[in-house]
This record gives C-alpha cells, structure tokens and sequence, in this order.
C-alpha cells in the first residue's frame, strides 16, 4: 500500500459516525428477548451481542458512536453505562445513547431503522461527519471496518453494502445481492427463490450483512425522501437500499476482505437471532480450536464486567469431583458436579450430582443436586430444583419449557415457577 492511500485509510475512520441499530425486538429469539433487547442478550461467556459491533469499531478507528434503542432497552442501557462510558468526550470519542424521543412529529416513535436514523439526523449532523456507517446490533463477527471505509472512499459510491459470501443453496434465506465485475450492485433480492450468483461462480451468492457505509449528505437526502413516502415501511434493507440500487450508486464489499481471520482461517460471521442459530454459535467456542477465536487480543472483545471471584471446582473428597471439559467457564463459578461442552456464564453454580452437557447457563443459574442438562439454554437466574431433567424426554420438554424443532430447549424463570 502505497503512503497515501495508507494515510487515507487511517485518516477515513475519524471523519466517520457510526451508528449501531440496537432497537429491534428480537422475536425469534422467544423468550430470551421478554426483558431485553436483542443486542443486550448474553454471548460467550461473559459478553452481549452489541460488545461484538461496538468493539469492531473501536479496533477499526472509529471512536463516535451513536446506539439507537428502542424497545426493552433498560438492560441495554445499563450494560452500555456500565462497560462503554470509558471513551474520552475531550477527545471526540464517545458512544452516544439515542432512545427513540419523538424528536420529529411528537406522535410516531422509531418506525423502521431508517427512520430510526432520520429521527436523529440533528444529532448525527452536529457530528460533522464525511461518512456514516449503520450496523446491525445483533450479529457475533470481528470486522475491519477500516478496510471497507476505504473501498467506499476509492469506489466513488454514496453507499456501500457488506456482503458475505454463501453456498447458492442456502441463499434463499438472506437479502441476496447481484453485482458486476467492478462490484457495483446491480440487482437486491430479499429471500429469492432462485438466488442470482456472482459472476464466475455460479454455486456463490452475496448475502447483505445488514452493514452499510454511506456518504452522510446522500443518506439523509434519501431518508427525507423517503419519510414522505406512504408506501414506505422506513427500512434501510426493504426501502433504501434497495433504491440506492435503482439509482446505480451501490456498491457492494465482501466480508473476505475485512473479517478478521481467526484461528479457523476464515472470518466468522452469526446471525444468532433464533434459538437454535444461539445455542449452535455459544457451543462452538467449545471447540478446542473454534472459528470465533475469542483470545485474540489483536482484535480484542471488549465489555462490562463485574468484578468476580476465580471459578472454584468443588471435590470435598469425591470420586466424582467438580470438573468441566471442552467447557468455558466464567468468573464466580462454583463447580461441584459435572460440566461437558458448556459454556458457563458468570456466577453460575454446579451443585454435586449434577450434570451439564452442551448447555448455555446465564448469568446466576443455580442447578440443584442431581440435576441433568442436555442441547438446553437456561435463562438469568433460574435455579433447577434437585433432580430435574432435561434433554431426555422430547415431549416433557415441550410440555414444560420452549423447545425448538432442532431439539434445544430453552429454561426460563417463569417456565420453572409453573412446575
């Protein structure tokens, strides 16, 4: 790379806003989302999903952020509070809290998450930014967003799409995108049958990963049009950029080139909005190499954290001492009993006799003496009563608790009060 375009790429990400969608109402998440948001919803270990976006932009250069939040957004809050506040405002950085206010007619709150953005346009103005990049909250990657800011600037584009690369077969569940050779979007599809491919590779499409990079006078021309529009459901991926498509100012970036790769050789990206995509992506960290290396302190995860306690694993002269294998275990753990393949969030306790395989516990889970767990994710601060099992019989998990048809079943505080 040559010295300018170097100091370019250095230079692009303070002249940027970023603005993290975080206001969504996680419905497929089913009842992990009954008092929080989706992004607020743990991941990992000690971490919620938003610690993902938020830290892709401290490691990319980007230090003003905005948080657009609207529904159950309390937990969220706090977190951000919490563990985000440590920015420095005399230095221009910041992550901005921006709830939905009615700041534009006094009667409608965020309608869609371009309008979520509209509503906000003084604010984001007074930022003074070149270029604005709207995220997602909701996705577990690690991405340089450095390196799409300057394929947006070289491009000449007003927006720039990020897509991933996907088998054609599976394509149909994404927005799919068709491009030329130089990578200008021709064409935006949501949920196609017959999935348009890229050119030379007829078994690849581009999903859009729901990350946009625009130039800031474009896109709040477009979305003053666009809320004038009656016909318009207020959406970046439904209404903006597919307009921006017509238009022929899109252009598209692969996640090939700015995921950051980590110890399984590929750059990971989730959407961990259902209850199977979440328990699937929080057992993969099991792995003894996963493709989400979390230990990677180049491009590290950052969050609030409580101050803890080391785990402790309980033996008291037993054969069968507390132990965990294949398993992540957080701070303030107590173990007594058995952990396999388990991700244990902090404070969580293991009494003796119990067993836990291939199950995500939150924050504070207590289980009882004898308790057996398998492919479960239990809630915040449930305790399982001695001798409740789970994971063996399919019907009585349905008939008590929230089990998907992949065979995961989900615990919550309300579920076991019913008991």
């Amino acid at each position: 790379m040559a010295a300018n375009d170097l100091a370019q790429t250095l230079e692009l990400p303070k002249r940027t806003v970023a603005l993290v969608l975080a206001g969504g109402r996680g419905t497929r998440l089913k009842q992990l989302t009954d008092r929080r948001a989706k992004p607020a919803v743990y991941f990992g270990g000690k971490f919620r999903i938003i610690d993902f976006a938020l830290s892709n932009c401290l490691n990319s250069g980007i230090r003003r952020i905005g948080v657009i939040t609207q529904y159950k957004s309390h937990s969220l809050l706090r977190h951000l509070q919490r563990g985000w506040a440590f920015l420095k405002a005399e230095m221009n950085e910041f992550v901005d809290l921006l709830p939905a206010q009615q700041r534009i007619d006094e009667e409608n709150w965020y309608r869609g998450t371009s309008d979520a953005v509209y509503q906000n346009e003084d604010i984001i103005s007074s930022y003074r930014p070149d270029y604005v990049v709207v995220l997602a909250g909701d996705h577990v990657y690690k991405m340089n967003y450095a390196v799409m800011l300057a394929d947006h600037a070289a491009s000449g584009a007003e927006v720039t799409v990020g897509c991933i690369e996907v088998p054609r077969a599976d394509a149909s569940a994404f927005g799919v995108m068709a491009v030329d050779k130089d990578w200008l979007v021709t064409d935006f599809v949501e949920k196609p049958a017959d999935p348009p491919t890229l050119p030379g590779q007829p078994q690849t499409s581009l999903a859009s990963m729901g990350i946009y990079i625009f130039n800031r006078e474009y896109l709040f021309r477009e979305l003053a049009r666009d809320v004038q529009s009656e016909n318009s459901s207020h959406d970046f991926g439904r209404d903006i950029i597919p307009n921006a498509v017509r238009q022929g100012v899109a252009r598209a970036h692969p996640f090939s080139r700015s995921g950051v790769v980590g110890s399984g050789g590929e750059p990971y990206w989730r959407d961990v909005g259902t209850i199977d995509a979440y328990w699937d992506a929080n057992i993969d960290l099991t792995a003894a190499q996963p493709a989400l290396d979390m230990y990677d302190q180049r491009w590290p995860i950052l969050t609030f954290q409580p101050q803890l306690p080391p785990a402790k694993f309980i033996g008291m002269g037993r054969s069968d001492c507390g132990n965990a294998t294949d398993s992540l275990v957080s701070g303030g753990c107590i173990v007594a009993g058995r952990v396999t393949r388990s991700v244990l969030f902090s404070s969580v306790h293991v009494d003796a006799g119990a067993q836990a395989e291939r199950a995500v516990l939150l924050p504070y889970v207590r289980l009882g003496r004898g308790v057996r767990l398998n492919r479960v994710v239990v809630d915040r601060g449930c305790e399982l009563p001695d001798g409740l099992v789970i994971g063996d019989d399919p019907l009585e998990d349905a008939r008590r608790f929230e089990r998907t048809d992949q065979g995961i079943t989900l615990v919550t505080r309300e579920m076991l009060a019913r008991l």
